[in-house]
């Protein structure tokens, strides 16, 4: 029969909440890739926390890998909770540049070269003295450009993604754009005198070249097969992505620094000149549609999404087009870059605000004060940013992360291991009535539980001493960010020498979390 043991402070109070329950059989799934800074491994012992996984909803390079700036896997902010956005954290690295999130890590141009930063912390986990801007991520590297502008050439780095290790660098003589896109084993760079380059993605060795004989201030975009970009000599190109071959040029009215967006066949940019959007069939450059803005200046990427074009015009409103026929849907003074879109809404970095506008109807949902700011990127529930300085991360609700630490790194038949399970509320809200469900790990029985952390501290369902079976502990009580709630699980080992023991955990709370893939972890250790 299974005990109810409890552990309280006088003051508190109690509440067991049975619809968290739904959780219990979570602790039987693996967990995957270990990003704890603090695992073990030795012959004895090796750990492996949950950790987040290449996903469709990344956001690999400026463009995004659909070339429309916008998320169309992002499901946990939307309409009804962006209003709720709050600092998550905010990493003080300076420069600029629209951040990259793959894997959990944010790659982002800073003052003096690039950075990944823990995408849940803000924590930097390494920078890399060259390159900056806009990255681009594939395969497990990072691509960034570098120039000198005095000397006039460029670099193109590639790095390796977990550690900033340098993989290649190849130097170009020529002042290089800062947002490189990456498609199909190449890498396509745009250059501010009059070129755009394609590099092999795997050496650094340049394929081929073309020269409009203007300035290339547009990004480039690659879709089926076929690079896209502008110049200022008024017009926009298209070609082979693998040979270089020209396919199309369309003359525009001015000069082109928007980065095209691609879309159901459709290729959407701006002239800068001219206040011109556009809209040219992908595969011949015929102009479908044109809208003048009321501004002489349209230097932002559009973004595309559900059959609307959103770019800011050069007279400081933000432009919602019917994307089939130009006509204007809404507008909203806002200024700006280059926007993105995610789950109905559009989100958009003033000179002074990034705002959060309802995607159908233009209507504000949320703003929040900055100095400058770049480009934005959504992800899981999160929007990165970079103004000011610093990079910051906004999010709803409550981003649990959890760990589990063996007290032993040697362990012997008969001795008592503790398992630590700490568990981290990253916020930026409070969570409400955290549940940790986990088990008496085979080849060991229970001896007793502790629980420390938090007002509250909780209560637990536990087989009887010496027994086997199933952990669900409560915290009974809110945990604010940045604080800590630790189950301490102790053990005896029955198990033989040679046996592996495998001890698994996992964490909700009643608060939305946006990240559940910090919330399950798994420990091993082998009894000697």
């Amino acid at each position: 029969m299974k005990s109810l043991i409890t552990y309280k402070k006088q003051t508190a109070s109690f509440k067991i909440v049975g619809s968290m329950l739904t959780i219990a059989l979570l602790w039987l799934m693996p967990a995957v890739a270990n990003t704890s800074q603090d695992a073990q491994t030795s012959n004895n012992v090796s750990t492996a926390s949950a950790a987040p996984s290449a996903s469709l909803a990344d956001w690999t390079q400026f463009l995004r890998d659909n070339m429309q700036r916008w998320n169309p896997y992002e499901t946990v902010l939307g309409v009804g909770n962006v209003g709720k956005l709050q600092v998550k954290w905010k990493s003080p690295i300076g420069g600029g540049g629209s951040p990259a999130v793959v894997n959990g890590v944010v790659y982002i141009g800073g003052g003096g070269g690039l950075y990944a930063l823990n995408a849940s912390t803000g924590v930097k986990l390494w920078s890399f003295p060259g390159g900056g801007g806009s990255p681009a991520v594939a395969n497990g590297v990072v691509y960034i450009a570098s120039s000198d502008y005095t000397h006039g050439v460029g670099t193109v780095y590639a790095l390796n993604a977990n550690t900033g290790a340098k993989l290649w660098s190849d130097v170009i003589g020529d002042v290089l754009l800062d947002s490189p896109a990456v498609a199909n084993g190449m890498v396509y760079i745009s250059s501010r005198s009059n070129g755009i380059y394609a590099l092999n993605a795997s050496t650094g060795a340049t394929l081929w070249s073309y020269f409009t004989g203007g300035i290339i201030a547009s990004p480039p975009a690659v879709a089926n097969g076929v690079v896209y970009f502008g110049d200022d000599i008024d017009a926009v190109y298209a070609l082979n992505a693998s040979t270089g071959a020209l396919l199309w040029r369309y003359q525009t009215e001015g000069e082109v620094h928007s980065g095209p967006a691609v879309a159901n066949g459709v290729v959407y940019i701006g002239d800068f000149n001219g206040g011109t959007v556009y809209a040219l069939n992908a595969s011949t450059g015929a102009k479908l549609w044109s809208y003048k803005t009321g501004g002489f200046l349209v230097d932002s990427s559009p973004a595309v999404a559900n059959g609307v074009v959103y770019i800011t015009g050069g007279d400081g409103n933000l432009y919602a087009l019917n994307a089939s026929t130009g006509a204007k849907l809404w507008s909203y003074a806002t200024g700006g870059r280059s926007p993105a879109v995610a789950n109905g809404v559009v989100y958009i970095a003033s000179g002074a605000n990034v705002y959060a506008l309802n995607a159908s109807t233009g209507a504000k949902l949320w703003s929040y004060a900055t100095v400058g700011g770049s480009h934005t990127t959504i992800v899981n529930g999160v929007v990165y940013i970079q103004a000011g300085g610093n990079v910051y991360a906004f999010s709803v609700g409550a981003d649990l992360f959890l760990r589990i630490r063996p007290t032993l790194t040697t362990v012997h038949q008969g001795d008592l291991l503790t398992f630590a399970f700490p568990v981290w509320n990253l916020g930026p809200t409070n969570a409400d009535f955290e549940v940790l469900n986990t088990q008496v790990p085979a080849g060991t029985v229970i001896e007793y539980i502790r629980i420390s952390g938090t007002p509250g501290l909780g209560t637990c369902m536990q087989p009887p001493y010496h027994g086997t079976g199933q952990i669900v502990c409560h915290e009974n009580s809110s945990m604010a960010p940045n604080t800590t709630w630790t189950v301490r699980v102790t053990v005896k080992v029955t198990a033989p020498p040679g046996t592996v023991i495998a001890e698994n955990a996992a964490t909700m709370a009643d608060t939305l979390d946006p990240n559940l893939a910090n919330n399950m972890a798994t420990v091993r250790v082998k009894v000697q």
